[in-house]
């Protein structure tokens, strides 16, 4: 370099933000391709994959004797992985964890952790060996199945890819966070995947319709859904278990297996079984015992862990009177005895390009990468053959011509030369016949060696038929999978489906609601100024109740926790507000509007509590209303739901319960009308028809009643007053039409007295 391109002071710039791309660009590679990310035909991420191929030269086969851990951490760290030693012992644990994968790849002697979330015990303590399972990934690596590459140092080699003669990817599943994406593929069965990748080879335009089943009415075709080691039921329908699996992404709610177990006297209890997929037995009863002690599960009394090898998960109700299903329904949505298993089929698509892909691809691709492996095992076999056969063919020659092969090597100074020139063999012939031993040329020697030729023909034959069609290899392949099915069949211990299906729950989303909710009587106070609170128990007097400077009581009535209150604001609109949500009564509480959406300048008109098969009455002041059912005017939002629709300069002003058929109404200009309550049509939203006429002012009270029982009014000392509709002859009408003076006794408030809730 000339002096001129030297940099000052020995330092070259760099432009900071090429580095930094150029650097965050290798590490996210790095991440992506060499450890989150698994390849889509052996299913392992490579840390698992170093794990099983260093057990294997270690010769940690099934049935071979058990070896330490930190053996096995240490070869791996060593030859292949150079990252710490307790990540590759998390990973060697959760490939031993009969809770962590559906069908474990190692097999564990010691403490590997439990359910409960309990650490393994340290790796000089444990123990581990393959088993039958990572024994079919792994056959097949002497036979030229795959390519090795060098390991980090270049002293040694590793595979790339494992042969893979286990749908490893769907049957364990996967889960990693690499940079900008992640993955997250729960388990499946086995014996399902054969058959779906046999369906396959035999009809390779199969759609996922005709891969995956209705769980919940099975008509035969080979995948129902996941299949999780702690088994659960899968609360999802067939058309979105089929979209998911479409698209490579979505996600299956799982929940906990139980059951209602009948004790004395009617009392009952439910024992819980199956929990599910990576749920934390223990954290999960905590949070359950701190819900229950905080009293957001009223429905149940206690909960107790009885668990020994298999779950059991104890529930007692609060009383036998306690629907068992709504009381689980709460639990599941409070707890973790339901949980989302996400999908999101991020993998490495032939071992290169990160890809997110349904679950019809990868069946293909692992057939593809399986009868890859069968052609080259194919063929280092065929290679093996015809080197064997080609000794074979010179040791036939020799005895043949025994008497001679032996002169020549008696009298011969160079008999190497002299056999390959009489009997036109090659150096590795000869080489093999003079490496003979004499014992080697009995007559029976010479039958085992023709027998021998004669079966390697055969087999060369039938392995070169099999590398000329491809027909041929699929059902070689179809065969192999088939033996894995039989392995991992459905009546086999470990291949049996563990996870169920089970469909959404009768009980209405309300009523779970509900039940979360512990019933105590309350008394529900409105100041007039908008303030809103609940006293504890059903309070008679409220004289010696506080409010703020300039406010005072306007509506007080008897409720519970679990009721919902209906607010309706003069600008027509009815809002829900659960009363369980309401401050406490040892403050002057809070605005309602501080608890729905109310409109700038609207005002609370009235509170009062849910009764969904009631009807009500809604009037304008200008007159106008309709009958409308309350279950319609239930608001799932703060923003309440529009019910009255208002004239210019009208406001909502009453609302009546409609339980009767006749109608009274007062106006401020005190006109007095009865009428029909049929002539007031029933709507859910709108503003209604005329009710009375004025010439000045709106209506001041309404109420609706029953005509064989007369109207009540209270005057302003308490004492109520009775008019059948005899008396009330003079006053009856239609309406839309004035009325007139009200009857004597009538109260000057022109008011009816109180609430009529």
């Amino acid at each position: 370099m000339g002096k001129d391109l030297i940099p000052s002071g020995g330092i070259e710039p760099v432009n900071l933000r090429e580095a930094l791309e150029e650097r965050y660009l290798a590490y996210a590679l790095s991440t992506i391709m060499h450890r989150a990310l698994p390849d889509v035909r052996d299913g392992l991420k490579p840390v698992h994959r170093r794990v099983l191929y260093a057990m294997r030269l270690l010769r940690l086969d099934p049935g071979a004797a058990f070896k330490k851990c930190a053996r096995v951490v240490g070869d791996v760290i060593g030859k292949y992985h150079p990252h710490g030693d307790q990540s590759v012992y998390d990973a060697l644990v959760r490939l031993a964890q009969d809770f962590s994968q559906r069908y474990p790849l190692v097999d564990g002697q010691g403490n590997f952790g439990n359910v409960d979330g309990d650490n393994a015990a340290a790796m000089r303590y444990t123990e581990a060996r393959l088993t039958e399972v990572a024994r079919l990934l792994l056959d097949g690596l002497d036979e030229d199945a795959v390519d090795f590459r060098e390991t980090y140092d270049g002293t040694d080699k590793e595979p790339i890819v494992l042969p893979g003669a286990f749908p490893n990817l769907l049957a364990n599943g996967s889960s990693g966070i690499a940079v900008g994406m992640a993955t997250s593929i729960p388990p499946h069965n086995a014996a399902e995947l054969c058959d779906a990748a046999m369906l396959l080879i035999d009809r390779p335009d199969a759609t996922i319709e005709d891969l995956v089943d209705d769980p919940m009415a099975p008509t035969g075709r080979p995948i129902l859904g996941p299949d999780f080691p702690t088994g659960g039921v899968i609360m999802e329908d067939a058309a979105t278990i089929r979209e998911a699996y479409r698209t490579g992404r979505g996600g299956f709610r799982v929940r906990a297996k139980w059951e209602k177990q009948d004790l004395d006297r009617g009392t009952w209890q439910v024992v819980i079984t199956e929990i599910p997929y990576q749920v934390q037995k223990s954290r999960l009863i905590e949070k359950i015992a701190e819900l229950v002690q905080e009293r957001k599960l009223p429905l149940i009394e206690d909960i107790r862990d009885e668990s020994a090898e298999d779950i059991r998960i104890v529930i007692v109700p609060k009383s036998r009177n306690v629907d068992p299903a709504l009381m689980m329904e709460a639990l599941f949505r409070l707890s973790e005895l339901e949980s989302r298993i996400p999908l999101n089929m991020n993998v490495l698509s032939r071992g290169q390009v990160p890809n997110v892909i349904g679950l019809k691809q990868v069946l293909v691709e692992w057939l593809d990468h399986r009868r890859e492996v069968l052609i080259r095992r194919s063929r280092h076999r065929l290679d093996e053959i015809v080197r064997r056969l080609e000794l074979l063919d010179g040791y036939i020659i020799a005895y043949l011509n025994l008497d001679e092969v032996i002169r020549i090597i008696r009298e011969e100074d160079e008999p190497k030369k002299e056999l390959i020139a009489a009997f036109e063999l090659n150096e590795v012939q000869a080489d093999a016949i003079l490496n003979m031993r004499l014992r080697n040329l009995r007559k029976l020697e010479e039958m085992e060696i023709r027998k021998e030729h004669a079966e390697l023909s055969e087999e060369k034959a039938g392995i070169e038929a099999l590398l000329a069609s491809e027909a041929k290899q699929w059902k070689t392949v179809k065969w192999q999978i088939g033996e894995v099915k039989k392995a991992f069949g459905p009546n086999t211990p470990l291949g049996k489906r563990r996870t169920g299906f089970g469909s959404a729950s009768v009980h209405q989303a309300e009523d779970v609601s509900q039940a979360l909710i512990e019933r105590e009587p309350i008394t529900v106070v409105l100041s007039e100024k908008g303030w809103i609170r609940a006293l504890k128990g059903h309070i008679a007097d409220l004289s010696g109740l506080q409010f703020k400077a300039g406010d005072k009581l306007a509506i007080s009535f008897k409720a519970e926790t679990t009721d919902k209150l209906m607010v309706f604001s003069d600008a027509g609109k009815m809002y829900t507000v659960g009363a369980d949500k309401l401050p406490g009564g040892r403050s002057t509480g809070e605005p309602v509007r501080l608890m729905v959406d109310l409109d700038e300048g609207a005002d609370v008109v009235d509170v009062f509590v849910h009764k969904p098969d009631r009807k009500l009455l809604l009037m304008s002041s200008d007159g106008y209303g309709f009958v409308t059912a309350e279950a319609d005017l239930v608001a799932n939002t703060r923003k309440g739901k529009q019910a009255l629709n208002l004239g210019s300069g009208a406001k909502a002003i009453r609302v009546a319960e409609a339980d009767g058929d006749q109608v009274a109404m007062i106006g401020e200009n005190r006109k007095f009308l009865v009428f029909p309550l049929s002539q007031v049509p029933e709507m859910t939203r709108g503003k209604g028809v005329r009710l009375q006429r004025y010439k000045d002012g709106g209506v001041a009270d309404v109420r609706v009643f029953t005509a064989e029982k007369g109207l009540t009014w209270t005057d302003a000392g308490g004492r109520v007053f009775l008019r059948t509709m005899q008396d009330l002859a003079d006053w009856l009408g239609d309406r839309a039409t004035a009325g007139r003076l009200p009857p004597t006794g009538f109260p000057k408030t022109n008011r009816f007295g109180p609430r009529g809730f």
